[in-house]
């Protein structure tokens, strides 16, 4: 059995300069629907062909190509976090929080891959 249970979705977090056009350029190239643009967050979500997998572009000034996180949906972010520290895995800072949108959670597999854990508050999912 497993140390915690991460729900059926997987985000794959990517890095990118432009969110608007990335956004555009998945949908145009791969025939993928934008599910949203949050301009305060800097971060736009795009639904795959794949059930519960989606592609979240990142903006950033100086995007890190090829630096790819499956981010993993997850209930209880807290208790889950909490179990995996108990295990002795690493994670990076404090999680975050995005009031009303979600909770997140960087932590890394034995060889440095960052992983992410993220826990829905928009009442979407409940």
């Amino acid at each position: 059995m497993s140390l915690i249970s991460v729900d059926q979705t997987i985000t794959l977090a990517l890095s990118v300069s432009d969110r608007h056009a990335s956004a555009d350029w998945y949908q145009n190239m791969l025939g993928f629907e934008l599910l949203y643009h949050a301009d305060d967050a800097g971060w736009s979500e795009i639904r795959t062909n794949t059930p519960g997998v989606v592609i979240g572009l990142g903006e950033h000034t100086r995007p890190a190509p090829g630096n790819c996180v499956p981010v993993f949906g997850i209930a209880d972010l807290d208790a889950a976090r909490q179990q995996l520290e108990q295990a002795a895995v690493k994670f990076d800072g404090e999680t975050d929080v995005v009031e009303g949108m979600v909770k997140t959670a960087t932590f890394y597999d034995p060889d440095g891959n960052a992983l992410m854990l993220a826990q829905d508050l928009t009442g979407a999912n409940g």
